[in-house]
Order: C-alpha cells, then sequence, then structure tokens
C-alpha cells in the first residue's frame, strides 16, 4: 500500500457519508452505507439495473485494506472511488458500535415493482407492516437463503436502506430484487394477477402449516405476507390473503420470533416448490 494519504474527517466527503444515516439524506442522494467485509463485498460485485456499479465510494482503514485486498481490487475494478482512512474516521461514518474497517457507499438499487411481477415469480417475502429494521434485514436473508425470487416492502414498512437493515441482510441486499413503498393492497393484487397465492402468516390463523404442507397446496406459487412481530397483520390485510397460516407450535414455547417463522415458512414453500421446480 506504500505510504497512502489518508482522507481528514473534515473532509466533504466524509460529511456526505456520515449524512446517509439520516433517512432524508439518503432519500435525496439517493445513496446508503454497506458496512462490513461481506456487505462491501457483495455491493462491489453488483450492478443496479442500468448497468452502472452500485459501489460508488469505498472508505477503509489502511489495516483493513492490507486485510482485504481481493474487495479493495474489485470495489476500484468496479470504479468506486477509494478513500484510506483513520479508524476514528470510519467510527464517525459507521453506525456500529465497533466498525470492521470498511465502509461502502452505494447507490439504491430496489427494483420496480412492476419488473418483479413481469419476472414472474414463485416465491416472494411480503413485508407488510414491519417495522424494526433488524427484523426487515434479517427476513430479506431468509427469503435469500430460502431461494425466493424476490421481497417486496410495502409503504407500511421500515426503511429498505436503514443501517441496521443493510446490517442485518449481511448482503443479500444485493442478490435478489427487492421492492419498496408498495401498498399492500396493491403487492397483493398484482401478484395475485401474477398467478401467486397469497399466504399470510399469523400465529392466530385458521390454517395450520403442517396441514398445508401434507394437503399438497404449496407446492404452486407463493407470497408470503409477513407483519410486525409484537402485534401480528392487521384484519384488513389478513383478509387480503388467500389462507392465513399459523406456523405450529410443537413444544411449550409461547411463540416464534418473525424471522424464525418467515424462514420457516419460505423454506416450507422452498420444499414443496421443489419437484416443480427441478422437474
Amino acid at each position: 500500500m506504500g505510504t497512502p494519504e489518508l482522507i481528514s474527517a473534515r473532509s466533504p466527503r466524509v460529511a456526505a457519508a456520515r449524512r446517509l444515516a439520516r433517512r432524508n439524506f439518503r432519500g435525496k442522494e439517493r445513496r446508503f452505507i454497506a458496512e462490513g467485509p461481506q456487505a462491501v463485498r457483495e455491493a462491489a460485485a453488483h450492478r443496479g439495473r442500468d448497468g452502472e456499479p452500485t459501489l460508488t465510494e469505498l472508505f477503509a482503514t489502511v489495516e483493513a485494506a492490507e486485510r482485504y485486498t481481493g474487495i479493495i481490487d474489485a470495489a476500484r475494478a468496479a470504479g468506486a472511488r477509494v478513500h484510506l482512512a483513520d479508524g476514528d474516521v470510519l467510527a464517525d461514518v459507521s453506525q456500529t458500535v465497533t466498525p470492521q474497517g470498511l465502509i461502502g457507499v452505494c447507490r439504491f438499487l430496489d427494483s420496480p415493482f412492476t419488473d418483479i411481477l413481469a419476472a414472474k415469480p414463485t416465491l416472494v417475502a411480503v413485508l407488510a407492516h414491519v417495522r424494526d429494521p433488524g427484523n426487515a434485514g434479517t427476513v430479506l436473508r431468509c427469503a435469500d437463503a430460502a431461494g425466493a425470487d424476490a421481497v417486496v416492502l410495502t409503504d407500511a414498512s421500515v426503511d429498505l436502506y436503514n443501517p441496521k437493515s443493510v446490517r442485518a441482510s449481511v448482503g443479500s441486499l444485493f442478490h435478489l430484487p427487492v421492492a419498496v413503498g408498495v401498498p399492500v393492497e396493491q403487492a397483493v393484487q398484482g401478484l395475485r394477477d401474477a398467478g401467486v397465492r397469497i399466504l399470510a402468516a399469523d400465529g392466530a390463523g385458521e390454517d395450520d402449516l403442517d396441514d398445508e404442507l401434507d394437503a399438497g397446496t404449496m407446492g404452486g406459487p407463493t407470497a408470503w405476507v409477513f407483519g410486525n412481530e409484537a402485534w401480528g397483520l392487521p384484519e384488513e390485510t389478513r383478509a387480503l390473503a388467500d389462507a392465513v397460516v399459523r406456523v405450529p407450535i410443537h413444544g411449550k414455547a409461547e411463540s416464534l420470533n418473525l424471522a424464525t417463522a418467515a424462514a420457516v415458512c419460505l423454506y416450507a414453500s422452498a420444499r414443496a416448490q421443489r419437484p416443480r421446480r427441478t422437474g
């Protein structure tokens, strides 16, 4: 690395990155922060629908740059401006207690809902009333792991680009199409018109997930609608679904948290669809 010149904490670029912690600035600039080697690695490999690189800038400590030379090279190959900085600068920009030495500035990457419908999705996660950013990011990660085709965040859900959401997705944000700000009624109707069955996940659901699997009704295109962890789905949202499904509790646990329930539901659909997908 030679003797690199470190960017100053007073640099306008540092100040601009710091402001991206606030939603109004993210929306104005259409940029967000991705922290840590996994997220930055995925950002460097990602390109938007216009073919342009998603990662535009990278701040790295000298130690991180020496440790993650492959990521630095990938960022530069993607055309990102790479800035070396002291740990104090990274800490000032970071939204974590212990920064990992790499902070990327990325362009917004959400997809139009119409593009998701046009791709004929077979497994979709719809976050209808998810307000906790950590939950939103973790459900997105679960959807990615289960092989879902897309995620939809309705206008009643948290900001996709909240730093906690981005961190909780652990890079999955860059792996599958995500639509944002879609009214839940529009999301459900659009997916239904595309031939997708709508299942609402709710602990008080009338239908049991095991019964659905045993009946062989989950092999077709499916969208799971997930709600707020504390108070579930509103009645008007439940009424939009083709079925309201509960994950059975076989032991003595009071309930499952949102991310765990989402993982169970999405994997159940993925397993039910597998013969059709590979046949």
